[in-house]
């Protein structure tokens, strides 16, 4: 576990150098170790793939300062408790005007798109981290005869509940938004609500898995 300043206001806990099962579970239970800290000099805690962003408040810390008391406090870690995580299943209409880029990856990898779908729902996938955009989950790890390259040049928009690719990645999109992934299909399920807590459905650690509509 490294410790780092992460600009004026963070602090960043790096647990290793790659993306794998291993690392996520210790960024997880760290994520969780630090809410059950309950301190209010942090402000909000960003778990990744890699690991966890401190942002803290300078009014009542420094980096320094809470930097020790993570230290000191990292005989805890081993003694919290975590939640056990959720599945969730996902129907997904792929190809058509659903999955516009699945003949590009079909092509690229030399698959039928019957064999893409029957690939990409074979794996039961990870919650890595939530981010770029309300309720987006990061999903791994893809398997490796489904990797494909971003698309060079963003689209302006890909409608709700569409499903792509990017290297070792899967994830879906909660809204229409720009995006840069390669889209293989999509899905009706509602991924965030801001009107019911915890708004989105996807947590650190959840399992996924994708099931052919």
């Amino acid at each position: 576990m490294n410790i780092s300043r992460y600009g004026e206001e963070g602090i960043r806990i790096l647990f290793g150098e790659k993306i794998d099962l291993e690392i996520h579970e210790k960024v997880r239970r760290y994520y969780f170790f630090l809410k059950s800290l309950q301190l209010k000099e942090i402000t909000d805690i960003i778990p990744s793939f890699r690991s966890c962003l401190i942002i803290f408040d300078r009014k009542r810390t420094s980096y320094e300062a809470l930097a020790a008391s993570l230290r000191d406090k990292e005989f805890l870690i081993a003694h919290i408790d975590i939640p056990e995580p959720n599945t969730h299943d996902v129907p997904v209409e792929y190809g058509g005007e659903s999955g516009f880029d699945i003949d590009f990856v079909a092509s690229h990898t030399g698959l039928s798109e019957d064999e893409v779908v029957e690939i990409h729902t074979s794996v039961t996938y990870k919650v890595f981290a939530v981010g770029f955009m309300p309720g987006f989950p990061y999903l791994g790890i893809l398997d490796q005869r489904l990797h494909v390259p971003r698309l060079e040049t963003p689209r302006l928009k890909v409608p709700e509940g569409s499903v792509g690719l990017a290297q070792l990645q899967t994830g879906i999109y909660p809204f229409e938004s720009p995006a840069g992934w390669r889209i293989i299909g999509r899905t009706k399920k509602k991924l965030f609500d801001y009107n019911k807590e915890p708004y989105s459905i996807f947590q650190i650690g959840d399992k996924v898995r994708f099931i052919r509509a």
